[in-house]
């Protein structure tokens, strides 16, 4: 799995993401491309900014045994896959305005480094290595570019 913490690997997916247009259409799925990027940003959200609830300890613990190996693992995701509540997006999204916020997330990361994030605590999953936090990151994104071909 590509190193979403490289600068040649943030590049290459901010390049990705400067080939959609408003007009781009998934090849599978059902959300329009600004509501794919901003479904990306929530992502980053969850890391830096405090947005979203933490789920309650049980709500945790589930999380842990029965999806994080699927989010933070190399395996790749499927086509059509369920999502958690907090990432559908669901209201129209203005596409410049996403992609913006996305492209800034993605720097920012790349900019922290592998340090900032080995041993971090993830809203969802208690505390990730950073390879877990790339997988997460880097494995997320690259499917939905690749859900809308670019």
């Amino acid at each position: 799995m590509k190193n979403i913490f490289t600068k040649e690997v943030t590049e290459e997916v901010i390049g990705r993401i400067k080939n959609l247009n408003n007009e781009t259409q998934p090849l599978w799925g059902k959300m329009s491309v600004s509501q794919m990027l901003a479904h990306c940003c929530v992502t980053y959200e969850m890391a830096f900014e405090d947005k979203h609830p933490k789920p309650n300890f049980l709500m945790r613990l589930m999380l842990k045994a029965f999806v994080k190996h699927t989010v933070v693992g190399p395996k790749p995701y499927a086509k059509n896959s369920r999502t958690a509540p907090a990432f559908l997006i669901t209201d129209l999204r203005d596409f410049e305005t996403e992609k913006v916020r996305l492209i800034a997330y993605l720097k920012k990361t790349q900019e922290l480094g592998e340090s900032h994030f080995d041993g971090r605590e993830s809203l969802s999953f208690g505390k990730l290595s950073s390879n877990q936090w790339n997988a997460m990151f880097y494995k997320h994104l690259d499917h939905h570019l690749t859900q809308f071909g670019v």
